[in-house]
């Protein structure tokens, strides 16, 4: 089986939202958490979605999910107090409803990049598949510093730089089996599944995806999101 966790369970403070948290801002009608669901609901290989929300908004979510069709949404569960703790949440939803095959994938996403494609869905199972893993990347673009211990600032050639993106994807029991560990031993510093994962000695696969594959989190990602869909609908940049 084939799962999609896909968290969302911010308010989106750096937003200035005051209405709503970011992932229920609309684009052409439809939330941005809409848009990035419906990329899952529509892959042929996706078995089933576990959605980690903000605990006050999971009434809205469910009526907000039942009105747009999406129907391989299966879990609606409250998120934890960070990021990671929401990822462990939805996993231990997973297993404890499925039971752990071991040879069950789970991609994990934001529910805030809502520009992917079916492409990389399908190229991130197959790289759990034959590897084990699958980290989406976007190569850097831009000059990357480092700051040493003596304050002052090396170059860190851009060439040798990988962006982490998602989705993140891993065989179920290896990814929740990182996060019970990380949670026995109390290590709560970890920013993404790329950091656990390299932390407890998995060695891990790239995949690379669309340079627009951003995570909308303050005002200006919202509106080149929106640009970026509104030229996808025009077709003044994709699909000539």
């Amino acid at each position: 089986m084939n799962y999609a966790l896909i968290f969302a369970g911010g308010v989106g403070r750096r937003m200035n939202s005051r209405a709503k948290p970011k992932q229920f801002l609309e684009i052409h009608g439809k939330p941005v958490l809409i848009h990035t669901l419906e990329h899952f609901e529509m892959h042929p290989a996706i078995d089933a979605i576990c959605l980690v929300i903000v605990a006050d908004w999971l009434d809205y979510t469910r009526r907000l999910t039942e009105r747009f069709g999406i129907t391989k949404l299966r879990w609606i569960v409250p998120g934890g107090a960070s990021a990671m703790d929401s990822q462990r949440i939805g996993l231990e939803t997973i297993r404890e409803a499925q039971g752990g095959s071991p040879d069950d994938i789970v991609l994990i996403h934001d529910g805030v990049r809502p520009i992917i494609s079916a492409q990389l869905i399908s190229d991130c199972i197959e790289s759990v598949k034959r590897y084990g893993s699958a980290i989406t990347i976007a190569p850097a673009t831009e000059t990357i510093l480092r700051t040493e211990m003596d304050g002052k600032l090396r170059s860190i050639p851009r060439e040798e730089c990988l962006l982490a993106r998602a989705p993140q994807a891993f065989f179920l029991n290896d990814i929740l089996n990182a996060h019970r560990r990380a949670q026995e031993e109390k290590r709560d510093g970890f920013i993404d599944s790329v950091t656990l994962m390299l932390h407890y000695g998995h060695k891990l696969h790239t995949v690379e995806g669309p340079a627009e594959n951003l995570k909308v989190t303050t005002p200006a990602d919202f509106f080149i999101c929106r640009a970026l869909l509104d030229a996808r609908d025009n077709s003044q940049l994709y699909g000539l």
